[in-house]
């Protein structure tokens, strides 16, 4: 199926505006729109893409959103779903900078996402149960997965826990054969962000430790307050986790350096998918990469999975977030709601009660 440019922009907005939860979280309302709504990729050629973005630097599920694009619409289809991704979460967060410069605070997210966590535990353990399927070919790609869950939870770098299961992937299949207010100019603040897309392999998660070293202990452009409170909203907004910069950005620089700094966080994501975007269906041409790309498949489910984990822990703490996920499941499993409409209605019901309960 060919979708148009249209329809591929406004299925990325929509992702844009209400995809809270994290890389996990966006991924897995991807594979329910993309592969089983609409039916515009397999589950394998999904999970390659999954796979690919894991061994490339910048924000996973924004690069997965480009990647979707450029597989169904060119060059013009990778820029429209990477915009389109980004420009909800951008707008959102750079309003909560201005507040949170002019007020000396940010508006109350915090119920809001106490409410869509329960909900989007069920939509991302339904996805992984769908790749699952896929990905899991043989007991020996389940041992992979396993041993990389193990790995992930005993503390593994990711790329590292990727790279044993490519090549426990690859040995399976031989094994298989055989038997602040501080002015800041816009071009370092450009070049920073850029330099941090370029580099900073996996999610917005360790975001927090790398910002840190340069923007606050190295060139003091913030105190370490006003960072965590950078990184809760790019957490707590929907959208990617890498919109931090933008908040950080306007507080450096306001709305020209939230525009520039979530433009040099963004790029080099662009960049990566349009270089490698074509050599990923060619994987497939080779037995070898093949194999590789399987064993990477089911790492990258195994670092979902661990991150699914620590995710439940915090989100499901009580009697009504145990309640929002077990009304998740029955909508899922039961009457086939669309998950986009889960989360929304989750939002929705979080942001009701805290304005006229509170």
């Amino acid at each position: 199926m060919h979708p148009s440019l249209g329809e591929i922009a406004l299925l990325f907005l929509k992702l844009g505006t209400i995809g809270f939860g994290g890389p996990a979280a966006h991924i897995a309302l991807m594979e329910a729109e993309v592969v089983r709504r609409r039916g515009w990729l397999s589950h394998e050629e999904f999970l390659d893409l999954v796979g690919a973005t894991n061994f490339i630097p910048g924000p996973n599920s924004t690069e997965m959103a480009i990647h979707v694009g450029y597989r169904k619409g060119g060059f013009p289809g990778l820029i429209l779903a990477g915009v389109c991704f980004i420009l909800p979460a951008a707008l959102i967060v750079t309003f909560i900078a201005w507040a949170y410069v002019h007020y000396g605070t940010v508006p109350e997210l915090g119920v809001v996402l106490r409410s869509v966590k329960p909900v989007i535990i069920i939509i991302v353990l339904q996805a992984m149960w769908s790749l699952g399927k896929t990905a899991i070919k043989t007991p020996l790609l389940a041992a992979v997965a396993v041993c990389s869950v193990v790995l992930s939870a005993a503390g593994f770098h990711e790329l590292m826990v990727l790279l044993v299961a490519g090549v426990g992937g690859a040995l399976a299949s031989r094994v298989q054969r055989t038997a602040t207010s501080l002015s800041v100019e816009l071009l370092p603040i450009f070049l920073f962000f850029l330099k941090v897309g370029s580099v900073l392999f996996g999610s917005g998660y360790v975001l927090l430790a790398f910002l840190r070293a340069d923007l606050v202990e190295r060139w003091h452009w913030l105190p370490a307050g006003q960072l965590l409170d950078a990184v809760t909203v790019g957490q707590v907004t929907p959208g990617p986790v890498f919109t931090t910069a933008t908040f950080v950005g306007y507080l450096l620089a306001g709305f020209p350096g939230a525009a520039v700094a979530t433009i040099g966080i963004f790029l080099p994501a662009f960049v990566f998918v349009a270089l490698s975007g074509r050599f990923v269906p060619r994987l497939r041409e080779s037995p070898t990469a093949a194999a590789v790309l399987d064993g990477v498949n089911v790492g990258s489910l195994a670092l979902m999975a661990v991150v699914t984990a620590q995710l439940a822990r915090t989100a499901i703490v009580d009697i009504p977030t145990a309640l929002l996920a077990i009304a998740a499941i029955v909508g899922i499993v039961v009457f086939r709601l669309n998950s986009v409409w889960l989360v929304a209605s989750a939002a929705f019901a979080g942001a009701t009660v805290y304005f006229f309960f509170s």
